[in-house]
């Protein structure tokens, strides 16, 4: 937890001490009363917290001043089969982490139909891997997450269009019959929006939607990846080619 995130409605309140904030600092960092630490607000900015008080019951009263604005995120949209629940929270923290704009989840036709039951989406715990991989990274904003029936709908829905932006780089990670390779890619100024499918691929159905919609097929080489290890292969090469990765 390298910066600790408040949302604003906690500003002025007590931490108990079960909470995993009031655990990291006074039994990790080994922070006392009159301590500062790197904090932020959620959807605001960073800054520097201070430990006012520690209560007998091992509560804790803090102060934030925000010194700094948020840190802009990455012009990159990643849509996603639903991949096993046990990695959905591993993918929405890591790919907020990586600071990407959005992630899109949908069902596919060759996916496993009942991995789209998960309660992460339901009892908060995908939002909580967001905003746990945002203070991985010293960020205070995360990605929009998105949820659609199918690959269909969000073709047709089109959540990347808007007015202000130019039009994006559309790509399907594939490796059947691939027109490229992610990797060889050229530098480009646009947002970039990436599709990756289930753990079993795209049918030959949803290959002919990706297409007629203009998305590249492109490949992430020759080896058969997880769906959570492609989806994080594929952010990693999108930033490196828009030019934020060093």
């Amino acid at each position: 937890m390298n910066l600790i995130l408040f949302e604003a409605q906690e500003l002025g309140k007590t931490l108990s001490r079960r909470d995993e904030r009031t655990i990291h600092l006074l039994k990790v960092l080994h922070k006392k009363a009159g301590d500062t630490f790197e904090a932020g607000i959620l959807n605001e900015g960073c800054g520097t917290g201070t430990i006012e008080k520690i209560g007998i019951d091992g509560s804790l009263l803090f102060s934030l001043e925000v010194q700094a604005p948020p840190l802009p995120r990455l012009p990159i949209r990643l849509a996603v089969g639903f991949p096993r629940p046990i990695q959905i929270r591993r993918l929405l923290r890591d790919l907020s982490s990586l600071g990407v704009e959005a992630v899109d989840l949908f069902g596919t036709e060759l996916g496993e139909k009942s991995y789209r039951d998960t309660k992460l989406l339901t009892d908060g715990g995908a939002r909580a891997a967001l905003i746990e991989g945002a203070a991985q990274s010293r960020d205070t904003t995360i990605p929009d997450l998105n949820v659609y029936g199918n690959l269909e709908n969000w073709l047709r829905e089109r959540p990347w269009e808007t007015a202000d932006d130019p039009a994006p780089l559309l790509i399907a990670a594939d490796n059947v019959r691939a027109g490229g390779a992610m990797s060889r890619m050229e530098y480009t100024r646009r947002p970039v929006v990436i599709a990756i499918g289930s753990e079993r691929g795209w049918s030959d159905r949803e290959r002919d939607m990706l297409e007629a919609t203009g998305f590249l097929r492109l490949s992430l080489g020759s080896r058969a990846l997880r769906t959570e290890t492609a989806c994080i292969a594929a952010a990693i090469i999108a930033i490196e080619k828009i030019g934020e990765l060093g």
